[in-house]
């Protein structure tokens, strides 16, 4: 079994899953992290010791800033080192304390910046820092700063870094539960705003400022609260109010909308600032609106659909008891049952945008309804397997086809004529992803010995011989019971469906 690095990396961890789930949720966050220090950042775990005795350590996680240049090129996740090779690692390990220095690093030749953070993890919340226990080093490298000093951005990122590493040595971050990893959280390039315990905006990142004008603010936000300016402070007081994120929209003039996360920043399980992080997510918002009333468009279509059949079903029924002539009679009751089956299909659209139907909900009713059709002695029907559900294009004609062979095995398997013990009509569904295969059998009287699928007149077997093999793709076979006596109809059509070249655009 080949496994992955990340993989490889836990198998070689000493963890708990509790520990390791701690640290999922630190590489979860940890973009942010790498961002705010302009840095390189790896995981570290221990891995046992060498054969020299020298202690061990795997690279569990590796993330790249985007504020900056990465200093490791290469893949590192997966990667064991030991002490003698990254001697702060193992420093920080043993002391439990931040540990600074300069390194020359995997795959370099000139010393980096490298800060290593131990990274604590609470087993229980209620326990302190001290309780807490070491399970992995993470760590900061960057490239030399030489000749160049740090901007008012740079110092304030540092800051907020040097902030949230504490909180990782005093298992404080991340936080319980954290949803760091959603596709649309905003990330520090899109706009910083960090608040004091008063929660009072100290700084504001160019491009927060540009977030804050969109939604209309073109105040001076430094020393202000955001409602003061004029803006919702849900995210900031939940934040505060419960030492966990929120996340939160505001909206402003012309529908603008800005995705607001409010990281707190905690000291011994104190708020003292926030860290909030703002994007412009009016586009995607916009675009949700637009395939959520698209999606409510097409689940209405489903719902008339089906209300439209179910009139025809219902006009159907009607005529049929007007008629006095039992062949006329019983067409109708057959089309009936037909417009019903493509109804429920519908139904179930109609309540589900992904535009698949699990069969076996359909073939429950197919079941229910056969076994109402039934008006000798009495049939006991059953199903078997797992079909898993199909996309609309297959389950529509699959409904009619099983109402079908159900109705064929009422009408046709268990004659008055012929007393069987015990009849049984059985369905085995299966689906593999690839094709669906459909087994329906009866212990009935058998086929006719003439049985031809090509020269038959039933109207049933013709609709669904085409069904199956013109509109589905399939293939169907008729032929006897493999278990005993009666009749076994199977039939396999693909449910993966080829897509169709577009058509040629041509003038009107």
């Amino acid at each position: 079994m080949n496994l992955s690095p990340a993989d490889s990396a836990q198998a070689s961890a000493e963890l708990t899953p509790a520990q390791a789930a701690h640290l999922q949720r630190l590489m979860a966050a940890w973009g942010m992290l790498a961002d705010l220090c302009f840095s390189d950042l790896l995981l570290f775990a221990p891995a046992g010791r060498s054969e020299e005795g020298l202690r061990r350590f795997v690279v569990l996680g590796q993330m790249r800033p985007t504020s900056a240049r990465t200093l490791h090129w290469g893949d590192l996740v997966g990667r064991i080192t030991d002490e003698k090779e990254r001697p702060l690692v193992a420093e920080a390990w043993e002391r439990g304390e931040v540990v600074d220095g300069e390194q020359v690093v995997f795959g370099s030749t000139a010393p980096a910046r490298v800060q290593c953070i131990p990274v604590r993890h609470r087993a229980d919340a209620a326990a302190g820092p001290r309780e807490a226990e070491m399970v992995a080093v993470l760590s900061r490298e960057a490239e030399l700063l030489i000749g160049r000093s740090p901007g008012d951005l740079e110092r304030v990122y540092a800051a907020t870094f040097a902030r949230l590493a504490g909180m990782i040595t005093r298992g404080e971050f991340p936080y319980p539960a954290d949803e760091a990893g959603h596709e649309e959280a905003p990330r520090v390039g899109d706009g910083v705003v960090v608040l004091d315990r008063g929660r009072r905006i100290e700084y504001a990142s160019p491009n927060a400022v540009n977030a804050l004008h969109r939604l209309g603010i073109h105040s001076n936000p430094e020393g202000m609260r955001l409602d003061e300016l004029g803006a919702d402070e849900t995210a900031v007081a939940g934040a505060f109010a419960t030492g966990h994120p929120v996340t939160a929209d505001l909206t402003g003039k012309s529908s603008v909308t800005v995705l607001t996360r409010c990281i707190p920043l905690l000291e011994h399980a104190t708020v003292t600032g926030a860290l909030v992080l703002l994007r412009d997510v009016t586009d995607i918002r916009r675009r949700d609106r637009l395939l959520l009333d698209k999606d409510t468009t097409i689940r209405e279509i489903h719902h008339r659909v089906k209300n439209n059949l179910q009139t025809i079903s219902s006009l159907l029924r009607i005529q049929s008891r007007r008629l006095s002539n039992a062949n006329a009679r019983a067409a109708l009751e057959e089309a009936d049952r037909r417009i019903r089956s493509i109804a429920l299909v519908h139904e179930i659209l109609s309540r589900d945008v992904n535009e698949v139907v699990p069969l076996g909900e359909i073939l429950e009713w197919i079941l229910r309804s056969a076994r109402d059709s039934v008006t000798g002695q009495p049939v006991d029907f059953s199903a078997s397997g797992d079909a898993g559900s199909v996309p609309a294009e297959i389950a529509t004609p699959m409904a009619v086809v099983l109402t079908e062979l159900l109705q064929n095995a009422v009408e046709h398997a268990f004659p008055e004529s012929h007393v069987i013990d015990d009849p049984k009509v059985v369905v085995h569904l299966h689906n593999d992803g690839e094709a669906l295969t459909v087994k329906v059998r009866d212990n009935g009287v058998g086929l006719p010995k003439d049985f031809s699928s090509d020269t038959t007149a039933s109207m049933g077997i013709s609709i669904i011989k085409h069904l199956v093999t013109t509109q589905l793709g399939g293939v169907l076979r008729f032929h006897g019971n493999p278990e005993g006596a009666g009749v076994e109809v199977e039939l396999t059509v693909p449910v993966i469906l080829e897509e169709h070249p577009p058509l040629p655009r041509g003038r009107n």
